[in-house]
């Protein structure tokens, strides 16, 4: 699992996946007894994310300064925030050239936010630029 998906695992929650369905027994085709039923409604979008309310509540999340530190984030969320870590998620999220000075760390951390917004979270405007 990625890096990028262990932090969002985090914060949106882990989402199970269904177990693969074995094979139905064929049945006999049912008779329809008058009007057919109504096709249920589509199901509704899915509610965006409160990114920031989910890691202020988190244990420890007012110990740390997880709102503009890549490292401090990683932390909250339980992944190791070594160099090699913030080298991969870098990578993941397009920086290929990451070598860990402090203005990249900066830019990881927007990435990182971007990138929760974009799966569904919703993060503030201060936190995105």
């Amino acid at each position: 699992m990625s890096i990028f998906s262990k932090i969002k695992n985090a914060i949106f929650g882990h989402k199970e996946e269904a177990p693969a369905a074995a094979a139905a027994p064929t049945a006999a085709p049912a008779i329809p007894l008058g009007d057919p039923a109504p096709a249920p409604a589509a199901p509704a979008a899915l509610s965006e994310i409160d990114v920031e309310a989910s890691l202020n509540a988190m244990p420890g999340a007012g110990d740390l300064n997880w709102q503009g530190s890549i490292v401090d984030l990683m932390k909250l969320v339980g992944i190791d925030a070594s160099y090699e870590n913030r080298k991969d998620l870098a990578h993941e999220l397009g920086d290929a050239d990451y070598s860990g000075k402090a203005e990249e760390n900066i830019a990881l951390h927007k990435a990182v936010m971007k990138a929760l917004a974009e799966n569904g979270g919703k993060v503030p405007a201060n936190l995105l630029d």
